[in-house]
């Protein structure tokens, strides 16, 4: 299964975002189906998370799709460990899935590319 769909990640500073959460809330605004879906209140955080290194593990993801952590570890070098708490980080973002596979867990690309949005 190719992956070719686009995530949205908007930058809003937390005063501006808290505002907008009302509004959505209240009825007042509507968000459209472009609206960003990830939110991050700086562009430093946008950075750390979206980094070089997790880049291109995301870009590894989607074109060896690795049947685990393990695996995944394997084909990038770097320790099971380190995968692991990156793609739990990445999980909680939205940008990567963690599905159940047996006894372990297969990590999933929710997208291929993405559009940042500074408000």
């Amino acid at each position: 299964m190719k992956v070719s769909k686009t995530i949205a990640i908007g930058v809003m500073p937390q005063a501006k975002l808290r505002e907008r959460v009302l509004a959505i809330a209240r009825g007042d605004y509507k968000p459209m189906a472009s609206d960003p879906k990830i939110w991050f209140t700086s562009m430093k955080a946008a950075a750390s998370v979206l980094s070089d290194e997790n880049r291109t593990l995301l870009r590894t993801i989607a074109a060896t799709r690795p049947a685990s952590i393990a695996a995944l570890a394997a084909e990038t070098g770097a320790s099971v460990r380190r995968v692991s708490r990156t793609l739990a980080m990445l999980s909680r973002y939205g940008l990567v899935d963690l599905q159940p596979s047996g006894r372990s867990l297969r990590p999933v690309t929710q997208c291929a590319t993405y559009r940042i949005v500074v408000y």
